[in-house]
């Protein structure tokens, strides 16, 4: 289906797409989306680099100025603010991520994620395009906790919320208290959220650590989302039992009474879930082809927008038919295009197309903004370039757009 069936919004107006952007930071967005279009040189550099920092090579300097720049918003909790503001100024709005992740340093390093992101919630709640933050659970709980709660859940039989108290029952007593402290410190995060009126989003885990995630954050929307959603739960539709999953938490919705946040994206994790299943000889958890996650993706899209009464939405993607459709729907539909259950979300520094055409367009928007020292983000920056590097014509659209802007700016002087 061509773009022009699918509505009158355009993703091709980079006038648009590109106007909070100067012509030198035009030009550094130019030199990097090309550099990291020679898929060797992403793959030195995203081994060289964690390497080079990890030994203290003084190199965080030309990070700061280039892959950072693009698509981190600063070190700290306060750089974020001129990145924010910048973006309000073009009716974008702004999820804010802080990649904490406390493993290394036990319970006091959980603890101090919670804080953390008990901080950026305070912090969201002063600014006026901020409504959203995100999470990790692997940032408030054991990474082999959650492994061993998940692969209890499935040697049980029956819903997942039986399944998921029988695992409880068959941990020890150190265990269990163990993972009452991960409740608590959730609870305590969606309680401020609450309090504060600001949307947490929890991320999606690897397939192994995912559903004692899920019970969890059905539990919070649960108390929480009784009148509006404050919590959402992650749905990566590369997997192949999401939609079926999403259905399945609509339902439950209904019976608990209350509305069911909903972030779909495709995936984060597909090459580490198919070799872990080839090698431990499991069936594969993720989709056979791309075009069987674009078809539960976009089956996604429609079964939340039929459904805007008990879900709310975020269409997390970078595809434009995806984000077209929810578009398209909600014109069919009569929806306002800023109605409260339906938001948009791109990740900083990419498909600046999308975002700013929808904001332009009035639909409700964000960029998602991770921020934190360079040491932390780096492992998020690596994913990018590798993102960039081998997702199938993304580098080519980025330039491409980039050229494109670049040359209605040069004709436009001339």
């Amino acid at each position: 289906m061509s773009q022009t069936n699918l509505g009158t919004i355009s993703f091709d107006n980079t006038e648009n797409a590109f106007a909070y952007k100067s012509d030198k930071s035009l030009k550094q967005a130019h030199f990097l989306f090309s550099s990291m279009s020679y898929a060797s040189l992403v793959r030195w550099g995203t081994k060289i680099t964690p390497w080079a920092i990890k030994i203290g090579l003084p190199i965080q300097g030309i990070i700061r100025s280039t892959i950072f720049k693009q698509f981190v918003g600063g070190e700290t909790l306060e750089e974020t603010a001129s990145v924010a503001k910048t973006l309000g100024d073009y009716k974008v709005q702004v999820i804010l991520d802080y990649g904490v992740e406390g493993g290394e340093d036990g319970e006091a390093g959980f603890d101090h994620s919670c804080e953390e992101f008990i901080k950026v919630i305070n912090y969201a709640a002063t600014q006026p395009n901020i409504p959203f933050m995100s999470i990790k659970v692997t940032g408030l709980a054991r990474f082999g906790l959650l492994e061993k709660l998940d692969q209890s859940v499935h040697s049980h039989a029956g819903s997942l919320m039986k399944r998921y108290a029988k695992a409880l029952e068959g941990l020890s007593a150190e265990e269990q208290a163990e993972w009452q402290r991960v409740s608590a410190r959730l609870q305590k995060i969606c309680a401020t959220a609450a309090e504060k009126n600001v949307g947490v989003l929890v991320d999606a885990e690897e397939t192994w650590i995912q559903d004692p995630v899920d019970v969890l954050t059905i539990l919070m929307m649960e108390q929480y989302n009784k009148t509006k959603a404050v919590v959402y739960n992650t749905y990566q539709l590369y997997r192949h039992d999401r939609l079926k999953f999403l259905e399945d938490s609509h339902e439950a919705a209904v019976i608990r009474n209350f509305i069911l946040g909903a972030k779909l994206v495709r995936g984060a994790y597909m090459e580490k879930e198919r070799a872990r299943a080839q090698q431990l000889n499991y069936a594969s958890p993720i989709q056979p082809s791309k075009e069987a996650s674009d078809r539960d993706y976009n089956a996604g899209v429609r079964f939340s927008i039929e459904n805007l009464d008990r879900i709310a939405v975020i269409v997390a993607s970078h595809n434009e038919y995806s984000n077209l459709l929810t578009t398209q729907l909600m014109d069919e539909k009569g929806i306002p295009h800023n109605h409260s259950h339906v938001h948009f979300s791109q990740l900083y520094g990419m498909s600046d197309n999308i975002t700013f055409n929808l904001a332009n367009a009035g639909f409700s928007v964000s960029k998602y903004l991770p921020f934190g020292p360079i040491k932390d983000v780096i492992p998020y920056l690596m994913r990018r370039a590798q993102e960039n590097s081998s997702v199938a014509g993304q580098t080519g659209r980025e330039l491409g757009l980039i050229k494109k802007e670049l040359e209605r700016r040069k004709s436009k002087k001339s």
